[in-house]
Order: C-alpha cells, then sequence, then structure tokens
C-alpha cells in the first residue's frame, strides 16, 4: 500500500448516522497565571493605599515625632507633627520651624544600612519616627543675615537689630555661648527654644560649615501638631519681627 495515499475518512456523516451522540464540548480551564491573579486580587487595594501614603510622605507631608527637649515649650517630647514638604528653602522665613537631615551641616556619622534595616525604618516612618539624623529647630538666620549674641540688652541681633523672641523656654537667656557669624548664601542659622538643652548650630561652630543647614537638606516646614490630641493643630511659627537685610 501507498504509504501516503490518503485513507477513507470514516468520521464524516451526522452522529444518527454513525449511531452515537457527538461528545459535548469540555468546559475551557482558567490559565494558571488567570488563577494567581485571582487569588493574589485582594493585595491589590493594600498596596495601592500604602503605594499612596509613600508618594504623600515623599512630596507633600511628612509625619515625625519629637525625641527631645530642645524645642520646648512649642514642641513636646511625644508631640507629633506633620511637615509640609511643598515649601522650598527660597519660602522660609525668621521664626519657621523646620525639620532637615543634620548629617552635612551637623557632620553626624551616618551608619550603613542593610535592606532589612532599610525596610524597617520605612515602616517606622510611616508613624512618625524619622532618622537619627532628622533635627527640628527653628530658623534664626537667613541667608545673608548677620547674627550674634549677644546685643547690649541681652537680646539676640540680626543684621544689627536686637530682636524679641517670645518663643523661648521660660528662664532660658537667648544664648550661653557668644557667637557672631555672616549666614552664607543657600544656608540657614537654626536654634531650638530651649536654648540650654539644645545642641543647634551653635554646638557646631567648628565643623565644615559651621553648624549652618544647606537648603537642599531642609526637608520641609512644620505645619501641624497631630497628637496629643489635646495639643492638636497648627504651630505656630512665632515669626522674628522684621529686621533689615545685611548692610541696608
Amino acid at each position: 500500500m501507498d504509504p501516503e495515499r490518503a485513507l477513507p475518512d470514516t468520521t464524516s456523516g451526522t452522529a444518527s448516522e454513525r449511531g452515537s451522540a457527538a461528545p459535548s464540548p469540555s468546559p475551557a480551564r482558567p490559565s494558571r497565571a488567570h488563577a494567581a491573579a485571582r487569588r493574589h486580587r485582594w493585595l491589590l487595594g493594600p498596596a495601592l493605599f500604602l503605594l499612596g501614603i509613600v508618594v504623600v510622605r515623599a512630596f507633600f507631608v511628612t509625619p515625625f515625632g519629637i525625641p527631645s527637649q530642645s524645642m520646648q515649650d512649642t514642641l513636646l517630647v511625644g508631640d507629633r507633627i506633620l511637615v509640609d514638604r511643598t515649601s522650598s528653602p527660597d519660602e522660609l522665613r525668621r521664626g519657621d520651624i523646620v525639620v532637615f537631615d543634620a548629617s552635612e551641616a551637623f557632620n553626624l556619622d551616618v551608619p550603613e544600612r542593610g535592606i532589612l534595616q532599610t525596610v524597617v525604618e520605612a515602616v517606622e516612618s510611616l508613624a512618625g519616627k524619622g532618622q537619627p539624623t532628622d533635627y527640628v529647630k527653628r530658623v534664626i538666620g537667613l541667608p545673608g543675615d548677620h547674627v550674634r549674641c549677644c546685643a547690649a540688652d541681652g537680646r539676640l541681633e540680626v543684621n544689627g537689630v536686637a530682636v524679641t523672641e517670645p518663643y523661648v523656654a521660660a528662664g532660658q537667656r537667648p544664648s550661653a555661648t557668644t557667637f557672631d557669624v555672616t549666614v552664607p548664601a543657600d544656608r540657614f542659622w537654626v536654634m531650638g527654644d530651649n536654648r540650654g538643652a539644645s545642641a543647634d548650630s551653635r554646638a557646631h561652630l567648628g565643623e565644615p560649615g559651621g553648624g549652618m543647614v544647606p537648603g537642599r537638606d531642609i526637608i520641609g516646614k512644620v505645619w501641624v501638631r497631630y497628637w496629643p490630641l489635646d495639643r492638636l493643630g497648627p504651630v505656630d511659627p512665632g515669626h522674628v519681627a522684621p529686621v533689615p537685610r545685611n548692610g541696608e
């Protein structure tokens, strides 16, 4: 027999002609990928929620907790605050309270962190725990300002004008440390309200940069206190009275 010769088609004809019913098609089974997607669909909502939190925290508003007494009585230990990240350094005024990365300004050691530690810190940051190098202080000197302590009457002096500081903690002097500095361009002189318990720009005069904070290291301006509830509300910046620009 010729192996390439076509064989007769024994399947032609209707089911009745063959004497048996045609088998009904079996339902299509979902693919493994589709089944896995259905099983993990419930994760989409929480994942999008966390992504939204990360985006808001990175670009708009960031929570922070107050770990020390350096800003007492304006901010107390345990206070929780929201920081506005949309404000640029050019918009800051004397008296604004800011959170900043002090690693460069205060010449701080930044420990290396592994992937696990980085993930843990990212989760903790959602509850307001900042990095060890994150500080909160008040802006006293803007770029170009001449700031010194103290004037003849014991007050802080900015550009030749003695300023009143109502936010300084009760019983505290404007500064027990004498200093006389001119703030470089794009840097800020910062001090805590609890002047006797604040390691601020004064404590780092001998460091590279003289303790002045670069504008790029400012995370944002303190906006509102959200904890404790009995102190809920905006944080009054307590702006320093207007003074002329340096040299005017």
